[in-house]
């Protein structure tokens, strides 16, 4: 999907379709990796290069742009790269041979990751929630939105969620592996995305649903993680 909004460039690139289509797992995991950057300079952000880091910057020079930076929303290989179910995923590690960018992530992912892909701390800029990225003049907003893992985060740029798989439009991320925390993740649907205006468009970390994308509203009426009122409730239907 391409969307242009003054200077924001945005694409959402689904794994086994718009890139990496000759990978068996990225079909079957559907995960979306997002470009965000600025028109004007050039310059661009990738969130979660997992699968295929050639086509995804082939993608962006492509359009004129030159990826100066990587969001990873949590440390799950699928989204950065490492080993996975006996398979290895290519990601930020091969990703930073190829180009030096800073790789920006929540500080209590930092270990994860670098259990995960093998890329040491030092290389990963470990963030507090709130903090900003600006891509040319194109803001990030970093939310931190543990539950799925400790250190999962959001990025809100210019009324659009980009979510990870904290929020999908249909479910949300699951809390069984490790550092998940079901309660944590109520917390972070209700109270830490809350100040996520319902004119914001949601885009999921996976394609799970029939549409790539909809708005907050859409989601926050139709969304069954959305109908607990409490997190007493929220416990019984999804605390595992």
């Amino acid at each position: 999907m391409d969307s242009t909004d003054d200077r924001l460039y945005f694409r959402q690139l689904l794994s086994g379709g718009d890139f990496a289509t000759d990978n068996i797992i990225a079909r079957q995991m559907v995960n979306f990796a997002y470009l965000i950057g600025d028109r004007r300079t050039g310059e661009v952000v990738v969130v979660d290069p997992a699968y295929d880091v050639d086509g995804l910057i082939a993608v962006a020079e492509a359009d004129g742009m030159t990826i100066t930076g990587v969001l990873g929303t949590h440390y799950h290989p699928d989204h950065v790269g490492g080993d996975m179910m006996g398979h290895s995923i290519t990601g930020i590690a091969e990703l930073l041979d190829r180009i030096d960018v800073p790789v920006h992530l929540q500080a209590p992912e930092v270990d994860y990751v670098t259990k995960v892909t093998g890329v040491p701390a030092g290389q990963l800029h470990g963030h507090e929630s709130g903090d900003v990225v600006t891509v040319g003049e194109v803001e990030i907003e970093l939310i931190r939105t543990p539950g799925h893992t400790p250190g999962s985060q959001c990025f809100l740029v210019r009324n659009r969620l980009v979510s990870g798989d904290t929020l999908f439009l249909d479910g949300c991320g699951r809390t069984d592996l490790p550092g998940g925390d079901a309660e944590q993740l109520y917390w972070s649907l209700t109270e830490r995305l809350a100040k996520v205006p319902d004119s914001a468009v949601l885009f999921p970390g996976h394609k799970y649903s029939a549409e790539p994308s909809q708005s907050m509203g859409e989601t926050r009426q139709l969304n069954v993680v959305y109908k607990p009122k409490t997190v007493e409730q929220w416990m019984m239907m999804f605390g595992r």
